[in-house]
């Protein structure tokens, strides 16, 4: 068709909402404000911050971090040779041209760090990219968490 498409959420963390902090809702409009298209062209990763105010005045930056994939190619098509009807003879297949969908990876937080967020986006990204055999669940999880140590306990 045209190459226009519609967002989808393919995964995300956590995959509840939490009581205190939902789910920005439209939140795969936000990651490609000009529209998912489709690109002849794999074009360079980019990477961009913005800030969504809720209802409640609250801030919530927004990191994301966009690349495009290789999209899988429908079945080849065939064209009439010389403008000739088919009829026995199949034509030869004709591949279509290669294209390039956006793929986006966002971080949504309270807090303002950008370059954490760059880092840590361009890390998941890079496992993904590269097919790593590491979950990225427990990526995530171990970017997410911080162990604080008891007060006079050992470190």
């Amino acid at each position: 068709g045209s190459g226009d498409g519609q967002g989808q959420i393919l995964q995300r963390f956590p995959e509840k909402d939490w009581e205190d902090n939902p789910f920005p809702q439209g939140i795969e409009l936000f990651c490609q404000p000009s529209g998912w298209q489709l690109f002849t062209e794999r074009n360079p990763p980019t990477f961009f911050v913005a800030v969504l105010t809720d209802i409640n005045s609250e801030r919530h930056y927004c990191a994301c971090f966009t690349f495009w994939e290789a999209v899988e190619s429908a079945q080849p098509q065939s064209h009439p040779r010389n403008g000739e009807e088919e009829e026995e003879e199949p034509s030869s297949p004709v591949q279509p041209a290669q294209l390039f969908a956006p793929k986006s990876l966002v971080l949504v937080s309270r807090l303002d760090h950008a370059e954490v967020f760059r880092n840590s986006l361009g890390l998941i990204y890079t496992i993904y990219v590269d097919g790593l055999s590491v979950s990225l669940e427990n990526v995530i999880g171990n970017l997410l968490t911080c162990t604080i140590p008891i007060t006079g306990g050992a470190q």
